[in-house]
């Protein structure tokens, strides 16, 4: 799959252990789990790949204090019991978010996202 990156913050985040660490006040463990996933989704065909593997908890994200995050979905970093979510939107092949953003009817063509966040999203 095609990654794309909000900034280039995020890109950094998601490719550099330095950057990684950093993000994670020096959890090497989180930073390890970070660029294992980011490769998983580099080395997925499609999203689909990534929703049928449990352990990545693929979820859809909920507005939340003003933020429309219609179309947004999350990965766990690691597991569930750490705060810390790959936030991503899912491409259309002009690199477009999908209007609307059906995931289950969609999952199988979708071979470009978007890395939007790495952050402890529900805090």
């Amino acid at each position: 799959m095609e990654l794309e990156y909000a900034s280039e913050k995020v890109k950094s985040q998601c490719t550099s252990v330095k950057a990684a660490n950093k993000l994670f006040g020096g959890d090497a463990a989180l930073t390890k789990s970070l660029l294992a996933r980011i490769n998983a989704l580099s080395s997925a065909d499609t999203i689909k790949d990534i929703i049928v593997q449990k352990s990545f908890r693929f979820h859809d994200l909920e507005n939340k204090k003003g933020r429309n995050l219609e179309g947004f979905f999350a990965i766990d970093v690691k597991t569930i019991k750490e705060p810390w979510r790959i936030v991503l939107q899912p491409l259309n092949e002009k690199k477009m978010p999908y209007d609307p953003c059906n995931i289950d009817e969609i999952a199988s063509y979708v071979k470009i996202v978007e890395i939007m966040e790495v952050s402890k999203h529900y805090e």
